[in-house]
Formats: C-alpha cells, structure tokens, sequence
C-alpha cells in the first residue's frame, strides 16, 4: 500500500519504480535482480505520468524525471550485482580455503598415522635387535665358557701326559758311569767332537748299543753346576715330542747324556756355512715353526706353575733325521711363580720370576726381561718372534726387526725372502712376516698367545706342508 504525502500546494506519491528499486536486497540473488528489472520495464507510463508531482508535470519535464530515475535504478541494480559477485568470490574463497583445509588435515592425519606404524615398526626391530644382541652375548658367553672347559681338559690332559712321561722318565732315566762316559766317546777324542758353548763340549758316542749326544761340563764353567740340576730338574719331569729326550747322568763329571740327532741345528740350516748342510725349504720352515709353537705351549702350560725356555735361538734347536725340531738346553730354564697378591681373587693373575741378572743371547732377548729381570711366558714369544722373521727372511737376528720393518714400508716384501728356501707363497710370507713382528713387540702385553692367535696363523698353512 502506498501512501501519499500532502501539502498545501500539491500532493505526491512515490512511483511503483522508487516502491521497487528501495525494496532491492543486498543478499546478491541475480534472481532478484532480474524480477526487479522487470518491473521496470512493466510500468507504465501514464503511470509514471500520475506519479510524477503536478510541479512537474506543469512544467513539461517527465521524460527528464522517468530518465533520472531509470539511471539511478539501473545505477543501483549494477552495485547490487557487483556486491552480489563480490560475495560470491569471497564465498567460493572461503570454500576453497576450507576444502584445502580439510585436505590438509586429512594429510596431516595420514602422514601422523605413517609415522606412528613407522615408529612401532623401528620399536619392534630395535626390540628384535636388542634381543639378538642379548642371545648371541648369551651364545658368546657359552661359547668362551666351552672354550675354557676345553682348555682346561687339554692342559688336565697335557698334565696328565706330563705325569706319565715323568714316571716313564723316571724309569728310563739313567745314571751312568764315568768309565762308560768315557768309552763312549773314546776318551773325548776331538773328532767326536760335534759342539761347543758355555755350558761344556758335546760328543757323540755310543752308549749301551744306542748312539747318543754327550754334553760334559767345562771345568772352565762357572754357571755349570747350576745350569746342570736345573737341565736335569725339568727335563727328567717332561717328555714332548718336540723337546729333546734326556737318556741319562753322570752326577760326579755333571754330564748329560741325550738322543742323538744327526740333522745338527737349525743354526747349521740357516746360517749354510757347511755347504754340505742343504738349506731348509719353505714348507720345511713353516712345519719347525709350528713344531716349536707347540712345544713351547707344552711348557708355558705345564702346571700348577709355568716353565720358560729363556734361551731360545736357533743353536738350541736340533734336528732330527727327518728335520722334526727338538728343543735343547734348558740350563736357564726357569719355573714361574705366580705373584703374591693376597687382595686379588684373580686366579689367571700373570707367572713370572725375577732375578737381578738376566741370562740369555741378547739378540733374541726380551727387551723388558733385559731392563726389569721379568721373566714371563711372553719372553718366549718375543725369542718365537726373531726365529720367525729369521726362518721366513734367511737374515741374521742382531736387527732383523728393524730390517724387516723398513723393508716392508718400502714394499719390497717379495725379495725380503730367503730365496734359498724356494719359491715362498707371497700371501703366506707375508702373513709369517707380520706375526714374527707381533711377537717381537717391544710391549710384551701386545705379544700374541701361543695357544690361540699364533696358532690359527700356522694353523692356516698346515695344508701347505700335509705332504711333508
């Protein structure tokens, strides 16, 4: 209903166009936008011409005023379209941002649900890695514990052998006359002569229908009493393969008498003065060095306490008639004691004697045996050491280290060994030349074990001499 609006001159109504036009919402409906231009162009103009003010229509000007109003609607109908596509590019904004949101999220959520199954993945294979770890410690443990009851078989073992070689020792150990000394060797004529050293002169003789070594003390001697109970003391107590077999005495001239064996020493083979004595091939070499290992085991093993060589170098080594090594002269021998330490548990505490004046051939000494007087298994290793390098190199053993060392730096391994040995295994040499060097470590507590690090070494090579 429109109402108009009176005065004293004239009354005026609003148009149906200015009704229409006012009542546009900005909601931004195109819909709307068009009802409302149809209305405008649905009006009439004799409408128009009843609403217009009698002012106006006296003066002529309704076209002017339809045209004013017409522009101001349409002027109105385009903001409301523009407001309209405003909204709505705002509102598909705001869509996209929230569908990108909600995609975002979604991703989020996959890549948090990703990471908690990786995560419980990477936790369950760590549980799985710590308790491999834990079995094969546990196996590992087992493993050194079987290791140690085996060693302690083979040493029960070892000893037990020692015990029935003593006793058989006992019974095959000798006390000879001086008369049946000195017939055997003819009254010590010189061309029985077969060795000298500081201990005494060596014949061979014939004793008792059986060819034998006879070593008679110096009266020159000082050390020879001495040298002779401790020669007696353990050598009547063991019998080894590899260690020379003590037949018989004589306690009034302190004279020993041995197996004989025809080969010389190892000294004679290296050394190659005689040319006679034909050098030792390379398989032949390794064979003594693995030979000899043993046989130092068998000692450093003895028990409850320990025996060191102390002296080992090649003039102590002999050779039988197939080339199997003897190990000789134990008259510096000494048996270890294990160190008095009331506040230690440690049963594996290290054996060692001690003494002020150390004995030995200094080439082949243990230099901390030299400096302190230590004596330990491991001075026996560093003598093991020296032999080593010299069966490998064919070299002399006053500075045969240094020797090999620089010629390992310069890379000249290849004519580092002794080619009177024949045609030597590069790989194999080198890997003797290596472990002779570790032997020979001036810090005995780097020095390998006999029983087991040295062991795998020669252990690997034994196929090499099978046909020896």
């Amino acid at each position: 209903m429109v109402s108009c609006v009176s005065s004293p001159e004239t009354s005026w109504c609003p148009s149906p166009l200015s009704v229409e036009t006012s009542s546009i919402t900005s909601d931004g409906s195109e819909s709307v936008l068009d009802l409302k231009m149809s209305s405008l162009s649905s009006i009439k103009e004799e409408d128009l011409h009843q609403s217009l003010p009698p002012c106006v229509l006296q003066d002529g000007g309704m076209n002017s005023v339809y045209d004013h109003q017409l522009e101001q609607a349409m002027a109105e109908a385009e903001k409301a379209r523009w407001d309209a596509y405003r909204e709505t590019v705002r509102r598909r904004k705001a869509e996209k941002d929230l569908i990108d949101a909600i995609r975002k999220t979604n991703d989020t959520n996959i890549l948090y649900q990703e990471e908690i199954k990786l995560r419980k993945e990477l936790e369950e294979e760590l549980h799985k890695a710590k308790e491999e770890i834990h079995n094969m410690r546990s196996q590992i443990d087992k493993v050194n514990e079987n290791l140690q009851l085996a060693l302690d078989h083979k040493s029960l073992k070892e000893n037990q052998i020692g015990e029935d070689s003593r006793t058989q020792s006992l019974q095959l150990f000798n006390e000879f006359s001086f008369s049946e000394i000195e017939k055997a060797t003819c009254n010590f004529n010189p061309s029985l002569k077969i060795g000298e050293g500081g201990y005494g002169s060596i014949f061979k003789g014939i004793l008792r229908h059986t060819e034998v070594a006879i070593k008679i003390l110096s009266h020159n001697s000082t050390q020879g009493p001495s040298e002779f109970q401790q020669e007696v003391k353990i050598l009547s107590k063991l019998r080894h393969p590899n260690l020379i077999t003590l037949i018989g005495v004589n306690q009034e001239s302190k004279t020993l008498v041995y197996e004989y064996l025809p080969n010389g020493s190892l000294e004679d083979h290296l050394i190659c003065i005689d040319r006679t004595i034909p050098p030792l091939s390379w398989k032949t070499r390794i064979r003594i060095a693995t030979e000899l290992r043993s046989a130092l085991v068998f000692l450093h093993s003895n028990k409850p306490h320990s025996i060191v060589h102390g002296d080992l170098k090649p003039s102590n080594i002999l050779l039988d008639a197939n080339l199997v090594c003897k190990l000789s002269d134990f008259g510096i021998s000494r048996v270890l004691s294990r160190q008095d330490d009331s506040s230690s548990n440690n049963t594996n505490s290290t054996q060692f004697w001690i003494t002020s004046f150390a004995k030995g051939t200094f080439a082949y000494m243990d230099p901390e045996f030299f400096a302190t007087g230590e004596l330990t298994t491991k001075s026996d290793v560093y003598s093991f050491g020296i032999l080593l390098l010299m069966l490998v190199t064919g070299k002399s053993a006053l500075g045969i280290k240094n020797e090999v060392l620089y010629g390992l730096k310069g890379g000249e391994m290849k004519s580092m060994l002794d080619p009177l040995a024949g045609d030597w295994p590069i790989v194999e040499g080198e890997k003797l030349v290596h472990l002779g060097l570790k032997c020979c470590d001036m810090d005995r507590k780097i020095r390998p074990e006999l029983y087991s690090d040295v062991w795998r070494v020669l252990e690997s090579m034994r196929g090499l001499c099978s046909n020896l």
